[in-house]
């Protein structure tokens, strides 16, 4: 442990000389069945020849390029966590096919072929075994257990190692996992576009040869003005991407769930998995929040062999596997949830299942316990112990127990060319941390709804998917609706990321805009609803002006506890900008939109009666 704590301190090029010290590089380009060859990078322990020890494999397979390249050049870091490097094993990372140095051509979330017929019908599940197949045969000093990470991409490729998985392959842990590009990963949330991220993550993810010359220049630090001053999805195209990159075009011809998307959801081939399954999560990925939770629930359902297992954290996109894990934004949790999962969970998992040690007595789900900032082990995901309760939204912005016997409605206009920003700040990326961000600026604003609890008497636990049940009406044919839940903090919530200052020392200087948390608005969880998908995902139907109708959907999973002292706040609105793209409020291909289709919308929300917008969630007792 003394080695492994110096090893993380050390600068970059002592880590460098730390891997050149105990690994030996090679490079290979490893056949698949059809004859493409696939740039691989293999790090083996100097000690398999000096003293003929031998290692388990494990495999990393990423469209972001496997660098440095060249025998002569070392990656600063091996396997997931330094704790993987010290451990020893041997290290595989590999370009996928189409990417970087590998031959072939890229798919985006290339689609799974469940019949194949002969050896030209490959996908990311035959690639992976055929890379297995050859590691285990041609890498001196292997052993047929290999394991499987990744994070975003790199975990879509490492799900789809699970389907048909090659015998040796014994572990597997998608890592923020892209799962359905549509269903609620980067690009669509019940039907909306994810603007202001996918646009800037295609500005240099292209492929291979279109690769952008220069950074992209926004001219202007503030992502609210750049995204509204482009006007419609149509002048993206024509001004900035010109048809030069096939996947962006790609999303704005499928904007409904289609073919396209069907074919690229890896989820619905999880079936029978064989090998051991670590997915991992972040409570607050602003990217792939879903992914994991689909993933463990798909392969749970299906009738895994493998243990197949869950952990949802406290983290951003990737927050895991660095930094200490103790806090994200405003929102401090008092723990070093991060190092934890890498030193209690993710490590113990590979070193199980690869080297046969420790007890192996992982949980069904590790869970983190957000507002009691505590970790839970559970033996089913959502705990089965946990019981529905509904909360009815009510007149005078109230949330109540039992729906009101009177029916009402509250109303507010929403304007398209004025939208709801999703920060109070000026951002030009979507911070990673927006979703623990303080909703106060929102709750001030006219076009957005606040409903909210009086002051919590006892502790409220919430786990698992959050169901909502809207009525509303809107003047236009279309029309976006955006749910918010969120954790009111008492007005003397003490401000842990500032401590009070020493008695006698000089005050601190405080900024003018200085966050404080008594108050403080914490969004748990929060997405929009195409109004125009309410009936199917798969086609969308128009309103009927002044009509009442539902939108049904489902927040995805919390594990949070409202604490005493505390309210629950539901905040409803129809824009939440650049987040989400605009709509236009009218029924039509919304890529296509031109300036004069932007157009204001009363919509209405009814409370109360038989029927009225309502949220159920499940709370442990």
């Amino acid at each position: 442990m003394r080695f492994l704590l110096l090893l993380w301190a050390l600068p970059l090029c002592a880590q460098v000389a730390a891997v050149r010290e105990n690994y030996s590089k090679y490079e290979y380009r490893v056949p698949m069945r059809d004859g493409v060859r696939l740039f691989t990078s293999v790090y083996v322990p100097k000690d398999v020849v000096t003293d003929g020890k031998s290692y388990p494999i494990l495999l990393q397979r990423t469209p972001y390029s496997v660098r440095p390249y060249g025998v002569d050049q070392f990656r600063d870091n091996l396997g997931p966590s330094p704790l993987f490097l010290a451990e020893k094993f041997i290290f595989v990372y590999q370009d996928v096919r189409g990417r970087n140095q590998s031959e072939g051509d890229f798919a985006l979330t290339r689609p799974h072929k469940p019949v194949k017929t002969s050896p030209k019908d490959t996908d990311e599940s035959t690639d992976a075994y055929d890379t297995i197949e050859w590691l285990i045969k041609n890498v001196k000093g292997s052993v047929p257990r290999v394991g499987i990470w990744g994070i975003s991409q790199p975990g879509f490729f490492a799900s789809a190692a699970t389907i048909d998985a090659h015998p040796a392959l014994v572990a597997v842990s998608p890592q923020a996992p892209v799962t359905d590009y549509y269903l609620n990963d980067d690009s669509y949330h019940n039907g909306a576009f994810m603007l202001a991220h996918r646009f800037r993550f295609y500005q240099n993810f292209r492929p291979q040869g279109m690769e952008a010359g220069t950074p992209f220049n926004f001219g202007t630090p503030d992502g609210y003005e750049f995204y509204l001053n482009l006007g419609s999805l149509a002048n993206a195209e024509e001004k900035y991407f010109k048809r030069t990159q096939p996947f962006w075009t790609q999303h704005m011809e499928n904007t409904a769930y289609n073919e396209f998307w069907r074919s690229r959801s890896i989820w619905r081939h999880f079936k029978n998995t064989k090998p051991a399954v670590l997915t991992v999560g972040g409570w607050y990925d602003a990217e792939d929040a879903m992914g994991p939770l689909r993933t463990f629930n798909e392969i749970e359902k299906n009738s895994p062999v493998g243990k197949n297992m869950l952990v949802m954290g406290p983290w951003t996109h990737g927050g895991f596997a660095r930094g200490d894990g103790d806090r994200v934004g405003n929102v401090n949790f008092g723990a070093k949830t991060g190092l934890y999962y890498r030193q209690n969970i993710e490590f113990p998992f590979f070193l199980h299942y690869l080297k046969q040690k420790g007890d192996g007595n992982l949980s069904k789900a590790w869970i983190f316990e957000t507002g009691m900032n505590q970790w839970r082990r559970f033996d089913a995901w959502p705990p089965k112990a946990a019981v529905s309760r509904t909360l009815h939204l009510a007149p005078n912005g109230q949330i109540a127990a039992t729906a009101p016997a009177a029916a009402s409605f509250e109303e507010y206009v929403s304007d398209p060319n004025r939208p709801v920003p999703y920060l109070a700040h000026v951002s030009l990326a979507v911070r990673p941390d927006y979703m623990t961000e303080d909703q106060r600026f929102a709750a001030t604003r006219p076009d957005v709804l606040v409903f909210k609890t009086e002051p919590l008497e006892e502790d409220v636990t919430w786990t698992g998917p959050i169901e909502v049940q809207l009525k509303v009406s809107t003047t236009g044919t279309d029309s976006d609706f955006v749910v918010k839940v969120i954790d009111v903090f008492p007005g003397d919530y003490p401000d842990f990321n500032n401590p009070p200052p020493v008695p006698g020392a000089p005050p601190r200087p405080e900024p003018a805009n200085a966050i404080k948390m008594g108050g403080y608005q914490q969004l748990i969880r929060g997405e929009p609803f195409r109004g125009k998908y309410r009936k199917s995902i798969e086609k969308a139907e128009p309103f009927v002006p002044g009509q009442p109708d539902f939108i049904k959907f489902e927040l995805p999973d919390v594990a949070h506890t409202f604490r005493r002292g505390h309210r629950i706040m539901v905040q409803i609105q129809s824009s939440w900008f650049p987040l989400a793209d605009r709509n236009p409020q009218k029924f039509l291909d919304i890529p296509n939109a031109r300036p004069a289709d932007f157009v204001k919308a009363t919509q209405r929300v009814y409370l109360g009666g038989a029927d009225g917008t309502k949220l159920t969630v499940k709370v442990l007792p």
